[in-house]
Order: C-alpha cells, then sequence, then structure tokens
C-alpha cells in the first residue's frame, strides 16, 4: 500500500526501508510504502540522525547534502550562523545540512592554556564559550605572578586575563603594589644594663620585586615581621636603658638600615620605621618617677637657693641706702606701717593729748 507524505520548506525527509536508508526527500509531496519509515529533519537544526553518522555518509545523495565538521580531542568549534556565533562544539563529528544557513567554524587549539589571538575577544562574553573559560582579574594596585601546572609562567600587571579551561591547572599569586603598613605589637626586651621593657613599633613598606617576593621567598611577610623584630631586640640589647631613652627619637634611623638590607632579599623596599612606645614594668616605672621627681626637688633647691641669695643682695644694698639717707628710711618705714594698716579691720586710739605728739615723733624727721 502507499501513503502521501509531505516534506516542508526547510526540511528534508530520510526514507528508510528494513532499517536501510534507499532515498532523500526534498520539499513537496512523495508516495511511500507503509512499510518505509520517512525521518523529517529541519535543515536550520544541526543533523542528529537515528543511526551512525558514518553509514549514512556512504549514501552519496546525503553525504553531498552534508556539511562536516570535525573537532579534535584538544579542539573547540565556534560556530557560526549568518555570522553570529551560536554554539562551541567539542570532540566530535557533527554534520550540518548545506543550503539554508550561512554557516561558518573556526577550530580552536584548547592544548594550550593561552587562547590564541585570532579568536575575537569580543565573543568572551558569549554564554555558550564562557564555560570554556577561566577568567581573571588583577586589579590596578595589584600585580600578579602567572604559575602553571604549579611553575612561574609571567608577571601579569593590572589588566583582565582569560585563558582556556583545560586540564592545565592556573593559579594566580596577587600582591598589592601600594605603600603597606606592618604593626610591630609589645615585645619584651632586655637592655643592655639588663633592664626588661616592651616595645611598640610599626614599618611601611612596599613590593618592588615580586618575582623575588613570592618565588624566592615562603611568606614573605611573615619574615619581614621576624626580621623587624630581630632587629628590634638587637638594637635595645646594645643600649642602656638611660641611653634607649636619650636617643628614643634616632631609634627609626638606627633600625632602618639593618631592616632595608633584608628588605632587599625579601624584594621589598623599607620606607620606614619607628618606634612607637616604650613601656617600662610597673617597678621600673615608680624608680623611674622617684628619679625624677629627686632631680626635680634638685633642681628647685638650686633655683631657691639662687633666688634667696639675689633677694638678699638686694637687700643689703638697700639697707645701705637707707643707712646714708635718713628721709629714705622714714620712707621705708612709712611703706610698712602702711602694709600693717591695710590688715587691721579697727583702730582704738588712747593717750589724749599726747597721740598728736607720739605720731610727729613717729612720722617727722627730727632735724
Amino acid at each position: 500500500m502507499i501513503q502521501i507524505c509531505r516534506i516542508k520548506a526547510y526540511e528534508i525527509g530520510l526514507k528508510y526501508r528494513n532499517n536501510r536508508l534507499v532515498d532523500v526527500l526534498s520539499e513537496g509531496r512523495h508516495l511511500v510504502r507503509f512499510t518505509d519509515q520517512v525521518d523529517v529533519y529541519d535543515m536550520t537544526e544541526r543533523f542528529t540522525p537515528r543511526q551512525p553518522l558514518e553509514i549514512l555518509l556512504g549514501y552519496p545523495l546525503l553525504a553531498e547534502r552534508l556539511q562536516m565538521v570535525e573537532v579534535g580531542e584538544q579542539q573547540l568549534a565556534l560556530q557560526f550562523d549568518n555570522g553570529q556565533l551560536t554554539d562551541v562544539l567539542k570532540y566530535g563529528q557533527y554534520a550540518f545540512w548545506k543550503g539554508v544557513v550561512s554557516r561558518a567554524f573556526q577550530l580552536v587549539d584548547i592544548g594550550s592554556y593561552v587562547i590564541d589571538a585570532a579568536v575575537d575577544a569580543r565573543l568572551f562574553q558569549h554564554a555558550s564559550l564562557m564555560a570554556f573559560i577561566r577568567e581573571f582579574r588583577v586589579e590596578a594596585y595589584e600585580k600578579a605572578v602567572l604559575l602553571v601546572d604549579g611553575k612561574y609562567a609571567q608577571i601579569l600587571e593590572a589588566g583582565v586575563y582569560r585563558y582556556w579551561r583545560n586540564q592545565q591547572s592556573i593559579e594566580l599569586r596577587r600582591l598589592d603594589m601600594r605603600m603597606l603598613q606592618m604593626e610591630i605589637p609589645g615585645q619584651e626586651m632586655l637592655t643592655k644594663d639588663k633592664a626588661t621593657l616592651r616595645m611598640n613599633g610599626h614599618i611601611q613598606y612596599k613590593v618592588q620585586d615580586i618575582y623575588r617576593a613570592v618565588m624566592e621567598n615562603k611568606d614573605f611577610e611573615k619574615q619581614l615581621y621576624v626580621q623587624v623584630q630581630m632587629a628590634f631586640r638587637a638594637l635595645v640589647g646594645a643600649l642602656s636603658l638611660d641611653e634607649l631613652l636619650e636617643k628614643k627619637g634616632e631609634l627609626s634611623e638606627m633600625m632602618l638600615q639593618d631592616i632595608q638590607r633584608e628588605g632587599d632579599v625579601l624584594g621589598l623596599t623599607i620606607l620606614s620605621c619607628g618606634v612607637k612606645d616604650i613601656i617600662l614594668p610597673g617597678e621600673m616605672r615608680d624608680i623611674m618617677n622617684q628619679v625624677l621627681m629627686a632631680e626635680k626637688k634638685a633642681q628647685a633647691n638650686v633655683i631657691m637657693r639662687r633666688e634667696e641669695t639675689a633677694s638678699t643682695r638686694s637687700l643689703l644694698n638697700t639697707a645701705k641706702l637707707m643707712e646714708e639717707n635718713e628721709m629714705l628710711w622714714k620712707l621705708k618705714e612709712m611703706e610698712y606701717i602702711e602694709r600693717i594698716s591695710e590688715k587691721i579691720n579697727q583702730l582704738n586710739l588712747s593717750g589724749g593729748s599726747l597721740l598728736s605728739e607720739q605720731l610727729k615723733e613717729l612720722f617727722l624727721t627730727k632735724k
């Protein structure tokens, strides 16, 4: 018996008889047996037959209608339909119908992590391609060491970097290239004269050689911290407590030279270092306060003796002038009487007419 099979526009039919391909049906109406099977395919889509593609390609009438794409194990194929990226094909064999959609394919090698410059960077944001790409960002204030399979590859400046997602491991070790500061908390130390104290400090530095900092030194920040500690201890141990307190302002310059040499080994530039606080234990602090008080008392006594001597000398000069000038004597006498009178709240007078004579004797100079 016969039946009619209709093939629409942009479709194609494969007629099978006894599970073997016997004809390719194009657009139109076709008479086929009831026992025949016809598979209809959309020619705008990829061809995915129910039989192995290798067998069907042996039929010349079908093979000439297909565009074949072979993708190797270390390759990807970028599929462009009418100039637009539509899909990314992995390892395998693919078939597409000719003549309906203008298709082009770009084979790219992903055996190496480096993306070939021939791949348009504008495609990296396409969803189908992003799954095959690893993206890394290095900020404007950073640099990074690129490690591939655990080995040094290159130094990366600021920017966005993309690599193929393959079997190779990729690691970025970023470092901040800005000025950095490290705090050195209180460290108990012994001075040259065996006095115990604690010292707080800080250090400012920048990474100068990122390769040396990352590849030649492990945990360079910890190493720097230890070196600063050792420099503090060496400096304090070389000075007595008095010398340390007197030279507190000079300690920074004294330490900077020693720490800078260690910084060069670590790939760092030491910009500055300083001592914030010198903390004495309670007993030592009390002793220092007592010494300070004794010194200040001694200084005060010297000043008092100096003032007493000057005052005595002034009194002696005044006495000599009063001895030579009787009028000056009376003026001085009246000055003291005035001072005394200022402190008297009430004055009682007695003696009658003799009082005026007594005041004359007191205030009038005898000739």
